[in-house]
This record gives C-alpha cells, structure tokens and sequence, in this order.
C-alpha cells in the first residue's frame, strides 16, 4: 500500500461545500489502495482576516501571540476536513503540527522546520485513519506555536512527504498545472506535462504563484516527486521531478512574469572598498530583499547603484537607504514603483547560444526598453516597465515558440 500527501490550498476548502469535495477526492485516492496523509491551509481569506483583527487589537502585536493566532486557520480546515470525512464513513484525525511532530525554530512568521518526528503520524495510519495535518505550522523546543510564513502549507506538506518516504506529494490548487506562462495573462499558454525541479525553482522565484519555492527546494533535496494540479477538475496537472528529456523538447520551458518589482537608485556613489556593505546590511538587518543588484562603471571614482525589491519594502527600504546616501556623499537617492520584471527559463540554454539575443531582438521590435538584466543559467530576466509585460510575455512566448509545444 503506497503513501501519499496531498496538500490542498485555500481556495480548495474555502466552505463547506468545497470541503466535501476534498473530502471526496481523499476517498478516491483511499479506495485506489492508498494511505493518505492530507495537509491544509486556513480557509480562503481566512489568515488576511486575522491578521487584520490582530492589528485592530494592537498596532504592534506580539510575534508569539499573533502566530498562535495564525496558527488557528489550518486547525480549523483540518478539523472539518475529518469531519467530512467522518460524515461520508471514513474513519480520520486531524493533528496540529505540534501533534504531528513537526518542530522549528524560533523565528516567529517565518520559523524553518528543524526536524520531524512522525511517530503519532505513522500510529494513525497503522490504525488505518487518514490523517489531516494542519499546515503552515510547527512547535518549537519550548512548545512555543511557530508559523513557516507564506506558502509554509506546502512546505509542510513535502516536508512530511519526505520523511514518511511517501511516493509522491500532491499539491493542489486552484489551477490545474504549471504552464508555459500564466494563463490569466496569456489564455494561450501550453500546459506542461513535466519539469525539473531546477527549472521550477527559477519560475516560482520570478513570477509563479503555483507553489512555494521552499517546497520545491525541499522536493529537490529529497527526491520527492510534486505533482500541481486543479482540485475542481479532473486533470492530470504537472509533474515537478528530478530529470526530463532536454533533447526531444523546447529549450525555453517557460516565460515567467512579476508584476512586484519596485526599483531604487543611489546616484553619484563614492567607488570605493566597503561601500556596498554601508548599503545593503543595514537593509538585510531592516528585513529587506534585495533582487537584481546593478553598478555602472566608476567614473572619476563616482558611480550609480540600482537595485530592485518588492512594491511594499519601497518607503522602508527608502528610510533606510537615504540617510545612508547623504552620509557616504552620494548625488541622490531615488525610487521608483513603476516597473516588472520578465523572464525566459530553460535548463537546455546553459548549452546553447543565442538565446540571450533572441529576447532582446524580440523585445526591442515591440519597442521595450531593458532597464536592468540579470542571469543564472537556466534563467534570463530583464527589468522593464510595468506596463509593457504583458506585451513582453506575448512576444517571448510567440518568438520562442512555446504556443506550439509544451
């Protein structure tokens, strides 16, 4: 009898009707001869509302308690997941991740899982229950609730997947794989079949919401085969494993898009020794991720310095970053919220040319001008204007054929 984990996002349980259908769907999977392992996030918008509550509570609430708090969505989702089931005959238990032996650290919002000990989970299945894990969540050596941050329900899920040595993690969701490009964005996007957990990474990291990267950081390090499907359709959703034929397929597997891309400036920067780090630790103490980071050319030992992060660190990364500026004599600082950013990812292109040429002569025909670059190699990103990635996604999606194959 072959174990699985299905992780079901928040759309996929948002009311009691959806519920059952989860309800049903764990059935199926059981009566094919499967142990099943589920694990859930919170309710729809269920974590926003207590969060907003929290802050009407108390504007600067306390990281323990507002986690304990947080905590509380996916215990309520797991606890009538098994009452569904309960209701339709089967016999389950939903478990905490503190029942279900999943310890962190102490990092309050974004604790990261230290180990886990599944014997309760392990005892359940023996008893022949299907087992509800509430995700999102864990304990740590003071038996303190910790919260793994957002998308932590699917590192759960394929954390758990890689202990129990389960065949296969299933996620799903409220899309039915991963694409060539978002659908929403782009209607005649390719479903994909299959990818390799080095190209997923790149496309969750620049631009795709279908799954956290952490899960598919923890997928690759374990050999936990992921499969992203839709939980309202009967489609067979995307694999996300270790290898796939790079030869018999395109080389670009997908064009991946972030909206979330605010840029600042430190202009007529001092080059010299240290000035970097006067910069960005004190942005790494404040919190702040840095993305793309580009330093022109010194000139007479002056230079500019651009770097990108998300929309909503703009005012704080700017607190930090302008007094800064005036303290090592730079010109100015500026920031500017109007941009996106648009990317070409494919394993193939680290050994074939012309692939960097290709999307810059695509994107210079429509007129679209590069602000910024930045590479790995499987990944080619250019920083644009907001407005144009739309037009940029159609373009790169046409000049490199993938509506044609995936």
């Amino acid at each position: 009898m072959a174990l699985i984990v299905q992780k079901y996002g928040g759309t996929s349980v948002a009311g009691a009707n959806r519920i059952k259908n989860v309800a049903r769907r764990i059935i199926k999977k059981r009566e094919a001869g499967h142990q099943v392992v589920v694990v859930v996030s919170a309710m729809g918008d269920t974590t926003d509302d207590l969060i907003k509550k929290a802050y009407r509570i108390n504007e600067f609430p306390d990281k323990r308690e507002l986690d304990v708090l947080l905590s509380t969505g996916e215990v309520v989702s797991s606890t009538l997941l098994a009452m569904a089931l309960h209701g339709m005959g089967y016999p389950a238990i939903s478990l905490s991740g503190a029942q279900a032996g999943i310890k962190t650290d102490a990092a309050y919002s974004r604790a990261r899982i230290t180990s886990i000990e599944p014997t309760r989970i392990t005892r359940e299945l023996e008893k022949g229950n299907i087992v509800i894990v509430a995700g999102f969540q864990g304990v740590t050596e003071d038996l303190d609730i910790t919260t793994l941050g957002r998308g932590g329900s699917d590192t759960t899920a394929v954390a758990l997947a890689a202990i129990l040595k389960a065949e296969a993690c299933e996620r799903y969701t409220d899309v039915d794989g991963i694409y060539t490009a978002d659908p929403r964005l782009l209607p005649e996007a390719k479903r994909l079949s299959e990818i390799g957990y080095e190209e997923m990474l790149e496309m969750v990291t620049y631009g795709f919401k279908a799954i956290h990267p952490r899960a598919v950081e923890l997928g690759e390090f374990y050999g936990v085969p992921i499969i992203v499907a839709s939980s309202f359709k009967e489609k067979p959703g995307t694999l996300i494993h270790k290898e796939v034929s790079m030869e018999i397929r395109n080389k670009v597997r997908g064009i991946a898009h972030d909206l979330d891309v605010a840029k600042i400036t430190v202009v007529g920067v001092p080059d010299h020794p240290g000035i970097a780090a006067q910069i960005f630790v004190p942005l790494a103490e404040a919190g702040i991720s840095i993305d793309t980071i580009v330093q022109n050319a010194s000139v007479k030992n002056i230079t500019d310095l651009t770097f990108t992060i998300e929309k909503s660190q703009l005012n704080v990364a700017m607190a930090v970053v302008e007094p800064i500026a005036r303290s090592i004599g730079a010109e100015k600082c500026v920031g500017d919220l109007n941009w996106g950013k648009v990317s070409i990812i494919g394993t193939g292109m680290q050994n074939a040319p012309g692939y960097a040429a290709r999307m810059f002569d695509t994107l210079s025909k429509e007129n679209i001008n590069i602000q910024l670059i930045t590479t790995s190699e499987i990944r080619i990103t250019c920083i644009i204007e907001e407005a144009r990635v739309k037009d940029a996604v159609r373009a790169l999606h046409h000049a490199f054929e993938l509506d044609k194959e995936a």
